[in-house]
């Protein structure tokens, strides 16, 4: 099922010129451990429900912070990661 995004730069376009970045998740600190890294890199929430996710657009070359509900597929915000504070 495809739904449109909202690119800051490009306006409205097809989720299918985007790649999925995941979810917006915490990073693990210096001094983490291999099961800290592991759950960060292959564990998800995975909630339905409203996500904050990342997503980038390759058209324009730019990473997108975006606030979606994945229920209906309905983008509640989406702003490019400078503005977002880049974090991930």
């Amino acid at each position: 099922m495809g739904f449109l995004l909202p690119c800051p730069n490009c306006g409205p376009r097809d989720v299918y010129e985007f790649k999925y970045g995941g979810e917006k998740k915490n990073q693990p600190g210096a001094d983490a451990g291999l099961k800290e890294w592991r759950h960060y890199a292959y564990f998800n929430r995975n909630e339905a429900g409203i996500q904050e996710e990342w997503w980038y657009h390759q058209a324009c070359d730019s990473w997108l912070f975006v606030r979606r509900d994945n229920t209906a597929n309905r983008v509640l915000e989406a702003i490019r990661q400078e503005e977002h504070g880049g974090e991930s």
